[in-house]
């Protein structure tokens, strides 16, 4: 079997956004049948061992998603090597990556601008210390732009599986 297709999300603790972007993603691509595909997430300013937040735990709820055996991760330079596609969650995290590896720019994306590589532009807010209305709000957000984003994804990693 070929090595599996990778998709990194970043954000900054590795316990809200990005936790709920990777769980979320894994939902849609378990219920399209697409396998072979590990998804992960870092922080860029995380530390290791951290479970997600109990509201992003309660957030991925709403589409069966199941984040509670979620460790926090530092994001490193092997990680982005490591990854197919990448996605930060605002322009910071996106800029971390790149300062890491100049090379990932055409596989580094800022979330809300999928597929234009521009680095600039609006970031998901994160919803640490806020309510579980804002996580679940955030999870939807995430989800819808991710139902957007799939078709576009899913290519990505059959051309791959392709070229394997």
């Amino acid at each position: 079997m070929s090595k599996p297709f990778t998709i990194l999300f970043v954000c900054t603790g590795n316990t809200c956004r990005s936790p709920m972007a990777e769980a979320a993603l894994r939902t849609l691509l378990q219920n399209r049948g697409i396998e072979n595909v590990e998804v992960m997430s870092a922080g860029i300013a995380a530390a290791s061992g951290y479970p997600a937040t109990i509201y992003a735990i309660e957030a991925a709820k709403i589409w069966d998603s199941d984040l509670s055996h979620h460790q926090s991760q530092p994001l490193t330079k092997t990680l982005v090597e490591k990854a197919d596609l990448i996605f930060g969650m605002t322009p910071t995290h996106v800029k971390e990556v790149l300062r890491l590896d100049k090379t990932a720019k055409d596989k580094t994306f800022l979330f809300k601008n999928f597929p234009d590589n521009n680095p600039d532009g609006e970031g998901v807010d994160d919803p640490i210390g806020q309510s579980l209305d804002r996580y679940n709000e955030t999870f939807l957000e995430i989800g819808e732009y991710l139902g957007k984003y799939l078709d576009d994804i899913v290519k990505r990693i059959e051309e791959k599986a392709h070229v394997s």
